[in-house]
């Protein structure tokens, strides 16, 4: 019996061992066969990729359809620049220099006519000696100036950039012509309406030699740079993409979310790497504005010329933050929607904290009625109603900024915690309900 026994324990102890060998042998070919799910993910993650690359061409393309496309719209964003104080002295000083190189000086008192000497001298505040020169100088100059900060100069400027705009158009898709031109990789501006406002200031002021003065056209620079050629080209490109290649980013990114395995973590990713690389070309272009300054020729103002480069990518900037803002609040919503252990602490503080005032209003009398019930009811319609709203208004904005991202995720949550609070069971609800479940 004993040798019996012993051989069936024998026997027992083979068949598992074999079965033990079997299962390992399955696992291990479950382990070397390629996952269905690979090619897949690649496939979505390359996408992911695409579209994360994409986005900030995106808003380089906004903005080149936006300021180059839309006249309103360029418009409106150049005219403060005729009310910028560094603007105004770098055009007052053009227009002084192109005046004094065609002022004889020897023949403005000989040449004045004696009604007008007496004027003249008072003008000049009588340094009629050996500092002519300068006299004439900073009183050209004051005169200037009063035309450049003049509201007549606001309207000609306003003007002349409405009616130039298809020049500027021209310079930037490789052709010049009109008051804007292309020249040597430089875009100028004639200001020869300005010198000759100028030019009637100073006759007014007694100055009549002034009235002599031949057609002045003078150049105030906007923008220069060595690479101005290759920029026009790339300009016109992004221009031709407009506002399909931000859809197409969006599109790209959304697929690749929607093939991913997990899809809630490919949205968080996908979100955190356009908000990045939007951010690289907002460091981008703040670092290109320290190079582009420090390359300029000697006799272009920098405050000028920083003004006009911050007031034409304005709007640049204004992009990346809503970008930044919209990726980081998509991010960190699918996050915590997720079922992470962090963001099922802080969901659960969350409810803890809404349930806490919900009580406290409970105890102080404060009763929902009939809403409270229907909130539990339709919590989960309420809630994608409320997110499809957001989405709306963001969508209906017409140039939605960083803030207005912000603001509107602050609105959703505030609504989202009225909803928890309407729907939270009252404590007397969970104490009678407790109550009915327990053992007799």
């Amino acid at each position: 019996m004993a040798d019996g026994s012993s051989h069936a324990d024998g026997d027992a102890e083979r068949s598992e061992l074999q079965a033990l060998r079997a299962r390992v042998g399955a696992l291990e070919s479950e382990r070397t066969r390629p996952p269905r799910h690979h090619v897949k993910s690649f496939v979505a993650a390359v996408l992911i990729v695409i579209g994360c690359v994409l986005a900030p061409l995106s808003v380089v393309a906004a903005w080149a359809a936006d300021q180059v496309g839309d006249t309103d719209r360029y418009v409106a964003t150049v005219a403060p620049l005729a009310s910028d104080p560094a603007v105004q002295d770098a055009v007052a000083d053009r227009a002084t220099d192109a005046l004094m190189s065609h002022l004889d000086l020897p023949a403005l008192l000989a040449d004045a006519a004696p009604q007008d000497r007496p004027l003249l001298q008072k003008a000049l505040g009588g340094r009629l000696g050996d500092a002519v020169e300068g006299a004439v100088r900073s009183f050209v100059h004051d005169k200037a100036r009063e035309v450049a900060a003049s509201h007549a100069f606001k309207t000609v400027w306003t003007d002349a950039n409405r009616r130039i705009h298809s020049s500027l158009d021209k310079a930037l898709t490789g052709s010049g012509g009109g008051a804007v031109q292309l020249k040597n990789d430089t875009v100028t501006l004639d200001l020869g309406p300005l010198v000759d406002r100028v030019k009637q200031r100073l006759v007014d002021a007694g100055m009549s030699v002034a009235a002599h003065i031949p057609a002045v056209h003078t150049d105030f620079t906007l923008a220069t740079s060595d690479q101005v050629g290759k920029v026009r080209t790339y300009v016109r490109l992004l221009q031709l993409a407009g506002n399909w290649l931000p859809v197409l980013a969006v599109v790209l990114i959304a697929v690749g979310v929607l093939l991913s395995v997990r899809r809630r973590r490919a949205l968080v990713a996908g979100c955190l790497g356009a908000a990045v690389a939007t951010g690289i070309l907002g460091v981008g272009l703040r670092v290109f504005r320290v190079i582009y300054l420090d390359r300029l020729p000697a006799d272009v103002s920098q405050d000028a010329a920083a003004a006009v480069y911050d007031t034409l990518t304005h709007f640049l900037q204004t992009t990346v933050r809503m970008v930044v803002a919209l990726g980081v609040v998509i991010a960190l919503g699918a996050w915590l929607t997720g079922p992470g252990r962090y963001a099922g602490l802080v969901r659960r503080l969350w409810t803890s904290g809404i349930g806490a005032v919900r009580a406290t209003a409970d105890r102080a009398g404060l009763r929902t009625g009939p809403v409270g019930p229907f909130a539990r009811r339709h919590r989960t319609w309420i809630t994608w109603i409320l997110v499809a709203v957001s989405l709306l208004v963001y969508l209906l904005w017409s140039y939605p900024t960083g803030w207005v991202v912000v603001g509107i995720a602050l609105c959703l949550l505030f609504a989202l915690a009225a909803l928890e609070f309407l729907a939270a069971t009252p404590p007397s609800a969970a104490g009678e309900r407790s109550s009915a479940q327990a053992p007799a």
